[in-house]
C-alpha cells in the first residue's frame, strides 16, 4: 500500500490556512469570520497529524486533540456571545458592531 506524500498534506494545509486567513481579513460578516478561524485551526491540525504520522511520534496527535478541544470550547463561547449580540443589534456586519466603544 502506497502512502500519500507529506508534501500533499502540507499543500492542503497551506491552501486551507490561506483561505481561512482571507476569510478573516476580507469578510465583514462575523459568523463567516468565526468559521474562517476554525478553518485555520483545522489546517494546523492537518499539519500536526501529518508530521506526527511521518515522524512516527504521538505528540503531534495528542496536541491535535487538545487543539480540537480548545477550538470546540472557543466555538461554544463565541457562538453564545454572537447570538446575543446579533439579537441585540440585528446585524452581523463587523463594522456596525461597536458595543465596546467608549
Amino acid at each position: 500500500m502506497e502512502t500519500i506524500p507529506l508534501t500533499w498534506y502540507i499543500a492542503l494545509s497551506t491552501v486551507l490556512f490561506f483561505l481561512g486567513a482571507a476569510g478573516v481579513l476580507l469578510r465583514k460578516n462575523i459568523v463567516i469570520m468565526l468559521m474562517s478561524v476554525e478553518l485555520m485551526l483545522n489546517a494546523v491540525n492537518i499539519n500536526l497529524l501529518a508530521f506526527s504520522y511521518y515522524l512516527d511520534d504521538m505528540r503531534g496527535q495528542i496536541f491535535a486533540i487538545f487543539t480540537i478541544t480548545v477550538a470546540a470550547a472557543e466555538v461554544a463561547v463565541a457562538l453564545g456571545i454572537l447570538i446575543a449580540l446579533i439579537k441585540r443589534r440585528n446585524t452581523v456586519d463587523i463594522d456596525q458592531i461597536d458595543t465596546m466603544k467608549g
